[in-house]
């Protein structure tokens, strides 16, 4: 067998060391080792190799319009929403794109490879839609994303919220999105979480709702969702992002509540850089965390994925296209603090979120599509603590992003002369690419 590509003598992610050959945009064997040759071969001995990185949850109509027209003084959700709602009539078909293809370019850097994004529909210009559609068919040789038609301002509450969304599915944006609990009342929420999973069942499509996004132990419109989802038989296709008013429910309530999402079989995407910035604006101590009770819902069974929200928007301003940054915050406010815990956390951002966005083509396995990453760690645990170099990327069989191990240069006598805090340095560093049939 002869292969375009391989990478050798990596570490994966369940402690193997192997050899992974590649052809075409597939991966064709992973074994011990491969006594072959190949158009391309890249040294990967002493290093992680990962699945590529896999964000459920972003806004890329927004990202990195910080400051535009101005910046969040309170720093809620609710001034952040209105913050938008400012910039929106501000929106160009060119800014949107062109800096959600920025993003991109981050996110390729750092391994992320598969994006689902809400895009507002609220808008009637539907620009933003139609500018991230554009940027869908720009990155598809390299990342898949996802569009959910996200009705920012409520589906009832906006007047034209409802038709927008439903011309922003026929033009064809992917998934069903919606925000319940920022409807005028209760049964307005509930309402919308009926008809917009009956969209969604109706066109065969998956739901991603923004549900219970605040700090009030009565939104509940998880629970309708759950409902909704075994009603109309679409278990496996739908996600309740956020789910931060669970952190204020009472216990007698989620002991009921995490085995109906269970039995729905509804995911989870938590948040944790964005909600813990977010949610407790109101309180004086103790402030709750705002984030879902995460691992709880993992001891039932419930798929929870860690999703990245924002980065330099109007709700937040920081970031940077590493998912491993949000697995490290998420790890630390949710105290998954064992090792297994740990390496769980690392799952939830590459199989886990791949699994929530039906990405079944990716994964470190023979037959699946030829993406992965190169990191300067040994092994998951590690790869959080350190949220290391990329120092190789790799989308459908294609390396598209390099970085050179960067180490510190000590002036200590008695000390070495070089530092990488790896806590059992390689002693093979990624080697150069062989550059023969393949150009960066």
């Amino acid at each position: 067998m002869t292969f375009d590509l391989i990478v050798r003598g990596g570490t994966l992610p369940d402690g193997r060391i192997a050899d992974i050959g590649i052809i075409g945009e597939t991966i064709a064997a992973i074994e011990p080792e491969l006594n072959v040759t190949a158009g391309t071969a890249i040294d990967a001995h002493g290093n992680l190799i990962s699945p590529p990185f896999v964000d459920p949850h972003f806004h890329m109509d927004a990202t990195l319009s910080l400051g535009i027209p101005r910046i969040n003084a309170s720093g809620t959700l609710l001034e952040g929403i209105s913050l938008w709602g400012e910039l929106k009539p501000l929106l160009t078909h060119e800014a949107v794109r062109d800096r959600a293809l920025a993003y991109c370019d981050w996110a390729v850097s750092m391994g992320l490879l598969a994006i689902r994004s809400h895009v507002d529909v609220c808008d009637t210009r539907l620009l933003a839609v139609e500018a991230l559609l554009d940027v869908k068919k720009a990155v598809a040789p390299y990342i898949d994303l996802q569009l959910v038609a996200f009705p920012q301002d409520g589906f009832y509450r906006s007047p034209t919220a409802r038709d927008n969304t439903i011309r922003a599915l026929d033009m064809g944006v992917d998934i069903v999105g919606g925000i319940p609990h920022f409807e005028r009342t209760m049964a307005d929420g509930t309402r919308s979480v009926t008809e917009l999973c009956e969209i969604a069942a109706e066109r065969g499509l998956m739901v991603d709702l923004h549900c219970d996004e605040t700090d009030d132990p009565l939104s509940r419109h998880i629970e309708q969702l759950a409902y909704e989802t075994q009603r109309l038989g679409m278990q496996g296709r739908v996600a309740g992002s956020h789910l931060t008013s669970m952190h204020s429910m009472d216990n007698y309530y989620v002991s009921k509540l995490l085995p109906l999402i269970s039995e729905a079989g509804v995911s989870a995407i938590p948040n944790p850089l964005i909600n813990i910035m977010l949610q407790g604006r109101h309180d004086t101590f103790p402030k709750r965390r705002g984030l879902t009770r995460v691992k709880e819902m993992l001891a039932h069974g419930i798929r929870v994925g860690w999703g990245q929200d924002c980065v330099l928007d109007p709700w937040y301003s920081l970031g940077t296209a590493d998912m491993l940054d949000v697995a490290f915050m998420g790890l630390h406010v949710a105290q998954m603090s064992s090792p297994a815990d740990m390496a769980r956390c690392f799952d939830m951002v590459t199989n886990v979120n791949a699994a929530i966005m039906g990405l079944d083509h990716l994964g470190l396995a023979v037959g699946k599509r030829a993406s992965l990453v190169v990191l300067d760690a040994g092994d998951p645990v590690e790869a959080l603590r350190l949220r290391p170099e990329r120092l190789c990327v790799i989308a459908r069989g294609k390396v598209v992003a390099e970085r050179s191990r960067q180490e510190t240069r000590l002036s200590i006598a008695g000390r070495p002369a070089t530092v990488n805090r790896r806590h059992r340095p390689s002693q093979n560093p990624i080697g150069p690419i062989d550059r023969s049939r393949h150009q960066v």
